[in-house]
Protein backbone atom coordinates (compact mmCIF):
# COMPACT_ATOMS: atom_id res chain seq x y z
CA UNK A 1 0.00 0.00 0.00
CA UNK A 2 1.10 3.35 -0.77
CA UNK A 3 1.15 5.78 2.73
CA UNK A 4 -0.55 8.59 2.51
CA UNK A 5 -0.02 12.16 3.75
CA UNK A 6 -1.97 14.47 6.27
CA UNK A 7 -2.20 16.88 3.97
CA UNK A 8 -3.56 14.60 1.36
CA UNK A 9 -5.94 12.22 3.67
CA UNK A 10 -7.50 15.90 4.80
CA UNK A 11 -8.14 17.55 1.72
CA UNK A 12 -10.41 13.90 0.51
CA UNK A 13 -12.25 14.22 4.06
CA UNK A 14 -12.94 17.81 2.77
CA UNK A 15 -14.92 16.60 -0.05
CA UNK A 16 -18.40 15.34 0.52
CA UNK A 17 -17.87 12.78 -2.20
CA UNK A 18 -15.37 11.45 -4.77
CA UNK A 19 -15.15 10.57 -7.79
CA UNK A 20 -14.72 6.58 -8.32
CA UNK A 21 -13.41 4.69 -11.68
CA UNK A 22 -13.40 1.73 -12.22
CA UNK A 23 -13.38 -0.67 -15.79
CA UNK A 24 -16.58 -1.90 -17.55
CA UNK A 25 -16.06 -5.39 -18.89
CA UNK A 26 -15.56 -3.78 -22.31
CA UNK A 27 -12.52 -2.04 -21.01
CA UNK A 28 -13.97 1.18 -20.65
CA UNK A 29 -14.15 3.75 -17.76
CA UNK A 30 -17.09 3.56 -15.28
CA UNK A 31 -17.41 6.75 -12.95
CA UNK A 32 -19.16 7.21 -10.23
CA UNK A 33 -19.62 9.21 -7.00
CA UNK A 34 -19.55 7.51 -3.66
CA UNK A 35 -18.59 8.94 -0.21
CA UNK A 36 -15.82 7.97 1.69
CA UNK A 37 -16.55 6.83 5.23
CA UNK A 38 -12.51 6.65 6.60
CA UNK A 39 -9.24 6.97 4.91
CA UNK A 40 -6.15 5.98 6.76
CA UNK A 41 -2.07 7.37 6.64
CA UNK A 42 -1.39 3.32 5.57
CA UNK A 43 -3.34 4.03 2.39
CA UNK A 44 -6.73 2.52 2.96
CA UNK A 45 -9.50 4.04 1.97
CA UNK A 46 -13.13 3.09 3.01
CA UNK A 47 -15.93 3.81 0.32
CA UNK A 48 -20.00 3.63 0.56
CA UNK A 49 -21.66 2.08 -1.88
CA UNK A 50 -25.28 1.62 -1.80
CA UNK A 51 -27.25 0.32 -4.71
CA UNK A 52 -25.32 -2.95 -5.68
CA UNK A 53 -24.58 -1.13 -9.63
CA UNK A 54 -22.05 -0.78 -11.80
CA UNK A 55 -19.19 -0.28 -9.76
CA UNK A 56 -20.31 -3.26 -7.52
CA UNK A 57 -20.43 -5.46 -10.68
CA UNK A 58 -16.86 -4.04 -12.31
CA UNK A 59 -15.30 -5.10 -8.77
CA UNK A 60 -16.58 -8.31 -9.02
CA UNK A 61 -14.50 -9.18 -12.04
CA UNK A 62 -11.72 -6.45 -12.23
CA UNK A 63 -10.34 -5.02 -9.12
CA UNK A 64 -8.68 -1.78 -10.48
CA UNK A 65 -10.05 1.53 -9.29
CA UNK A 66 -9.01 4.91 -8.78
CA UNK A 67 -10.54 8.18 -6.94
CA UNK A 68 -10.14 11.58 -7.80
CA UNK A 69 -11.26 14.50 -5.70
CA UNK A 70 -10.77 18.18 -6.94
CA UNK A 71 -10.83 21.76 -5.56
CA UNK A 72 -11.41 24.19 -8.38
CA UNK A 73 -11.46 27.37 -6.62
CA UNK A 74 -7.73 26.17 -5.23
CA UNK A 75 -7.12 24.71 -8.66
CA UNK A 76 -6.08 21.48 -6.70
CA UNK A 77 -6.52 17.57 -7.04
CA UNK A 78 -5.55 14.00 -6.64
CA UNK A 79 -6.40 11.01 -8.07
CA UNK A 80 -5.33 7.41 -5.72
CA UNK A 81 -5.24 4.34 -7.93
CA UNK A 82 -4.98 1.04 -6.57
CA UNK A 83 -7.10 -2.09 -6.25
CA UNK A 84 -10.08 -2.68 -4.03
CA UNK A 85 -12.43 -5.36 -2.49
CA UNK A 86 -16.07 -5.72 -1.67
CA UNK A 87 -16.65 -5.98 1.90
CA UNK A 88 -19.94 -6.99 3.51
CA UNK A 89 -21.18 -5.07 6.38
CA UNK A 90 -21.34 -8.11 8.92
CA UNK A 91 -17.64 -8.29 7.97
CA UNK A 92 -16.38 -5.15 8.64
CA UNK A 93 -15.32 -3.23 11.98
CA UNK A 94 -18.68 -1.52 13.85
CA UNK A 95 -16.71 1.53 14.42
CA UNK A 96 -16.39 1.77 10.33
CA UNK A 97 -20.49 1.64 10.13
CA UNK A 98 -20.57 4.56 13.16
CA UNK A 99 -18.74 6.67 11.08
CA UNK A 100 -20.58 6.69 8.06
CA UNK A 101 -24.01 7.20 10.32
CA UNK A 102 -22.49 10.53 11.73
CA UNK A 103 -21.29 11.42 8.85
CA UNK A 104 -24.95 10.83 7.07
CA UNK A 105 -26.18 12.94 10.18
CA UNK A 106 -23.77 15.79 9.70
CA UNK A 107 -24.74 15.62 6.08
CA UNK A 108 -28.59 15.87 6.62
CA UNK A 109 -28.04 18.65 9.27
CA UNK A 110 -25.63 20.64 6.94
CA UNK A 111 -28.62 20.45 4.13
CA UNK A 112 -31.25 21.47 7.01
CA UNK A 113 -29.57 24.96 8.03
CA UNK A 114 -28.64 25.52 4.39
CA UNK A 115 -32.83 25.59 3.67
CA UNK A 116 -33.54 27.35 7.00
CA UNK A 117 -31.09 30.24 5.20
CA UNK A 118 -32.61 30.00 2.26
CA UNK A 119 -29.62 28.40 0.30
CA UNK A 120 -32.33 26.05 -1.48
CA UNK A 121 -31.14 22.97 -2.99
CA UNK A 122 -32.48 19.74 -3.66
CA UNK A 123 -36.16 19.86 -2.29
CA UNK A 124 -36.02 16.69 -0.83
CA UNK A 125 -33.10 16.06 1.92
CA UNK A 126 -31.91 13.02 -0.35
CA UNK A 127 -29.50 11.93 2.53
CA UNK A 128 -32.74 10.79 4.37
CA UNK A 129 -33.74 8.96 1.84
CA UNK A 130 -30.65 6.80 1.08
CA UNK A 131 -30.70 3.07 1.63
CA UNK A 132 -28.65 1.90 4.88
CA UNK A 133 -25.11 0.44 3.72
CA UNK A 134 -24.94 -3.18 3.37
CA UNK A 135 -21.37 -3.67 2.08
CA UNK A 136 -18.31 -0.99 1.82
CA UNK A 137 -15.68 -1.05 -1.11
CA UNK A 138 -12.24 -1.52 0.77
CA UNK A 139 -9.79 0.29 -1.61
CA UNK A 140 -5.72 0.27 -1.18
CA UNK A 141 -4.00 2.93 -2.32
CA UNK A 142 -0.82 1.99 -4.52
CA UNK A 143 -0.18 5.39 -6.22
CA UNK A 144 -0.70 8.88 -5.48
CA UNK A 145 -1.34 10.86 -8.79
CA UNK A 146 -1.35 14.73 -7.74
CA UNK A 147 -3.69 16.54 -10.32
CA UNK A 148 -2.00 20.18 -9.50
CA UNK A 149 -0.65 22.14 -12.40
CA UNK A 150 3.27 21.86 -11.89
CA UNK A 151 3.44 25.77 -12.50
CA UNK A 152 0.95 25.89 -9.82
CA UNK A 153 3.06 24.29 -6.80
Amino acid sequence: MQRLTNEIIQFFQSHNFVIVSTIDPDGTPHSSCKGIVEITPKGRIYLLDLYRGKTFENLKQNPNISITAVDEHKFKGYCLKGRARIAQKDRLNPRIIGIWENKLTSRITHRFLKNIRGEKGHPLHPEALLPKPTYLIVMEAEKIVDLTPKHLK
